[in-house]
């Protein structure tokens, strides 16, 4: 596997101010520049028609450039700041690592 995509999603207690937010927001969109190995980053509130998101508010979508640089991100202390406000901020938290490495389809890609 060489590519790592990294997603997140939170759902915010009712008690977490819309500043408590906007901290946890701001300490995701800053790991990019913080911590080495991730290629892209998307985040931010459910946009689906469907109604599907089971208490799910906010997510983030991180690529890694492999799963070597997906394992140095766990533990960076970068990362443990962000981890610390989401879990003060959120009561629902789901993280789901998928393979993306170079067997991965890609639609539209040109070849």
């Amino acid at each position: 596997m060489s590519g790592v995509l990294h997603l997140v999603l939170l759902g915010w207690k009712p008690t977490t101010s819309e500043s408590d937010r906007a901290e946890v927001v701001d300490g995701v969109r800053g790991l990019p520049d913080r911590i080495p190995g991730i290629r892209a980053l998307h985040e931010g509130p459910s946009v689906s028609p469907e109604g599907l998101e089971q208490g799910h508010d906010y997510a983030f979508a991180m690529m890694f450039e492999s799963t070597a640089a997906r394992d140095a991100y766990l533990p960076h202390p970068a990362h443990l700041e962000v981890a610390s406000r989401i879990q003060a901020a959120a009561d629902r938290v789901t993280v789901f690592d998928l393979d993306a490495g170079d067997e991965s389809v890609v639609l539209g890609s040109a070849e």
